[in-house]
């Protein structure tokens, strides 16, 4: 039975985007429970979350349905706004931070993938070792620049809708609370319904391309042209 019908990736690169997530969502929750923490309120470090311990950070359910559909979660981290001596301002930093650190590993790892071709680090590796190295950085990359747009989009739960929360006045955001069941619905039908994902997120999402575009230029502009292709 051919189980790659049935999951968002092949099942011989499973591994590869496993191992990927678990940095990802690792990194993106901790640094959310980082700066909660440093802005006081010490609710993640009592939870123990401020750890690179992925095993603290990992909804199994979540990397589940993210193999299978492309789409998931990690276990989010608790933060009590009301520590914070400006809540707004310092809840917008720690909405961001999750997404930030996905960007900022998606660039990191791009350096690393053309390092190790400037330095000929896999010169003697078999073709299997050096396609593996090329599977695992384009996810590690991708998926990281995915995570970034994916929770900077207004919509519960995800960050961007925090960060909105934070910028607009109380009065208007008690109106939208009213509809937020509705926003997440809307939601899923602009992830699963393939004529609405085409004209609303879609597009969106598109821009990861030009993210990496960029990316690829700057480290072009540090190695040198023409050193890796992806």
């Amino acid at each position: 039975m051919d189980w790659s019908s049935f999951l968002a990736y092949p099942v011989d690169q499973l591994p590869f985007i496993f191992i990927v997530l678990l940095l990802s969502f690792t990194v993106h929750e901790f640094a959310h429970a980082f700066f909660a923490d440093r802005f006081g309120d010490p609710t993640p470090r009592s939870l123990g979350r401020l750890t690179l311990n992925p095993r603290v950070h990992m909804d199994w359910l979540g990397m589940i349905f993210f193999l299978i559909i492309g789409i998931g979660w990690a276990k989010p981290v608790l933060v009590n706004r009301a520590r914070f001596k400006n809540p707004r301002i310092m809840g917008i930093i720690v909405s961001a931070a999750g997404p930030i650190s996905n960007l900022i590993l998606g660039f990191i790892s791009l350096l690393v993938f053309f390092l190790l071709f400037k330095f000929n680090v896999l010169d003697n590796a078999s073709q299997g070792v050096t396609e593996a190295v090329r599977l695992f950085f384009s996810f590690m990359i991708m998926t990281n620049i995915f995570l970034f747009i994916l929770n900077l989009l207004p919509l519960p739960p995800l960050d961007g809708y925090r960060i909105i929360e934070d910028l607009l006045p109380t009065s208007i955001m008690m109106k939208i609370k009213a509809y937020e069941q509705w926003m997440f619905y809307a939601m899923l039908l602009m992830f699963f319904i393939p004529p609405i994902r085409r004209i609303t997120i879609a597009p969106i999402f598109a821009l990861q391309w030009d993210i990496f575009n960029a990316f690829h230029k700057i480290a072009v502009w540090i190695f040198g042209s023409g050193v890796v292709k992806m």
